[in-house]
């Protein structure tokens, strides 16, 4: 019973913000507490909410004080040149910026850390997709499936969980799928082109004269390119004060001709800027100061010196003295970016409504047993394709710990009684990562739709497809290339 209303929980929240008939936090935390009421456990409901809030409060305060130390970088223009470089590979060609948003989400990627990735990703990539209206939706699924390719890096968490699960070297299950996972990332690649190609038909290839001019006074999301536009009209253009990702552009066009045609006369590579060049909050005397500060935060990351909600706490609080030292300017950097905080934080609790109940009532454990059981006896030779295709759905219907520890034990014992090593079932798990980026139950997601201004719901009715068919590239060239 237990199984079967795990599964309709799920399936009850997906559809519900598919058809936004809820908002995700409403759905994240009425949903479960009506399915706990549902299956008798209504008195414990508190104290699974109080325990999937305990685990998810040190990635909350890491998100809180991430979204504020990279939201200072940006606003005194510590990515500006990247925004730059970006800019002028990209043109005002949408095939460019699709692939050039893959490119640069797969480099970020490399600190470990999705929800550093998105902040960087969407900062640099919104202005572009916004200014030639191209489909933001695109720009999440890329972002999500390149960071879930890069997420398997030992250090990303997925290896290392299964490393430790099954009592292996982290070495040895990542570095012989290498291959397969650079199969993956060009299949990410491959396909942003595909998805470029396709809004370039849809809008055409614009010069930089005529992106200059173009409105940005309304919002294109669209649920696959080439649907229909579900619009969204904004009241004005960007202002230099707003916030988001978009806080610090201005508007590309004047209201009247005399403005464009002055646009059209000045425009140049430096002119088609995705950050406005004069924004007050810059600190180009710092420049040095602040890319020395994030390298030294991510290192320390990596490194692994101080847990990472302390490292951006303090990497925040010494980014705000330094930059803004007149306190009044701290206060309005961090009101600039309150609005982020708050969706983002308030994202993570409500999901942690969703991962206690599922876990506290047992929902969890029965599903993942469910699922092994139902394994034919004639697929234990191949459990390493079966750990593969699982790690698709379970990877996405519950969070990595309650797959590495719950459920991947129990593969590789299996596995191993039909003579399948414990290396090939452990790589084979972590196939499904470009789909779990993408889960309701990573807290990364809410920062990456909430930057891009995307429904949730429209962000996984795109990209679920996608994702899905970026894993099973990835297990075939595995199999392929026989490490799994």
């Amino acid at each position: 019973m237990l199984t079967i209303l795990g599964f309709a929980m799920i399936a009850t929240f997906l559809v519900l913000i598919m058809m936004k008939k809820m908002s995700p936090i409403a759905a994240l935390v009425l949903i479960p507490a009506l399915f706990c009421v549902f299956v008798g456990k209504g008195a414990h409901l508190g104290d699974y909410v109080i325990d999937g809030v305990s685990s998810l409060a040190p990635t909350a305060a890491m998100l809180m004080f991430a979204i504020v130390y990279f939201g200072v970088m940006i606003d005194v223009g510590l990515f500006d040149p990247i925004v730059r470089a970006i800019l002028r590979f990209c043109k005002a060609d949408p095939m460019r910026i699709v692939v050039g948003t893959a490119l640069l989400a797969a480099i970020v990627s490399l600190d470990g850390d999705g929800s550093t990735t998105f902040m960087i990703t969407v900062s640099a990539m919104y202005p572009l997709y916004k200014r030639l209206k191209m489909s933001l939706v695109v720009m999440t699924g890329v972002a999500a499936m390149a960071n879930g390719v890069m997420n398997t890096l030992p250090w990303g968490g997925p290896t290392a969980r299964a490393a430790t699960a099954l009592k292996v070297d982290a070495t040895d299950i990542f570095v012989p799928m290498i291959p397969a996972l650079a199969v993956g990332l060009l299949a990410v690649v491959v396909l942003a082109y595909v998805l470029g190609l396709r809004e370039r038909r849809r809008l055409g290839t614009l010069t930089l004269d005529e992106a200059l001019v173009r409105e940005t006074e309304s919002e294109t999301v669209l649920v696959g390119a080439g649907s229909g536009a579900k619009s969204g009209a904004k009241s004005g253009a960007e202002s230099g004060s707003g916030t988001g990702p978009g806080a610090g552009t201005g508007a590309a066009s004047g209201s009247d001709g005399s403005d464009g045609d002055a646009a059209r006369g000045a425009a140049s590579d430096d002119d088609f800027q995705g950050l406005d060049p004069n924004r007050a909050t810059l600190r180009p005397k710092l420049y040095w100061f602040n890319a020395l500060l994030t390298v030294a935060l991510l290192t320390a990351m990596i490194m692994e010196l101080l847990p990472i909600p302390v490292l951006f706490l303090l990497g925040a609080a010494l980014a705000l003295t330094v930059n803004f030292p007149h306190i009044p300017d701290q206060k309005a950097r961090i009101a600039a970016h309150a609005d982020n905080v708050l969706n983002v934080s308030g994202m993570v609790f409500a999901a942690a409504v969703f991962t206690g109940v599922l876990t506290g009532t047992g929902m969890v454990d029965h599903m993942a047993n469910w699922l092994v059981d139902t394994i034919p006896d004639g697929m234990g030779p191949h459990m390493g394709l079966v750990t593969g295709l699982l790690s698709l759905p379970l990877t996405y219907f519950m969070s990595n710990d309650g797959f590495y520890f719950g459920v991947l034990p129990v593969l590789a014992e299996a596995g191993q009684a039909h003579g399948v090593s414990t290396l090939e079932i452990a790589r084979a798990s972590i196939v499904g990562q470009p789909l779990h980026m993408s889960s309701p139950l990573v807290p990364a997601v809410y920062v990456l739709v909430g930057m891009a201004k995307v429904e949730f719901g429209d962000h996984t009715k795109f990209v679920v497809k996608w994702a899905v068919l970026t894993c099973l590239v990835i297990l075939a060239a595995g199999i392929l290339f026989g490490i799994i």
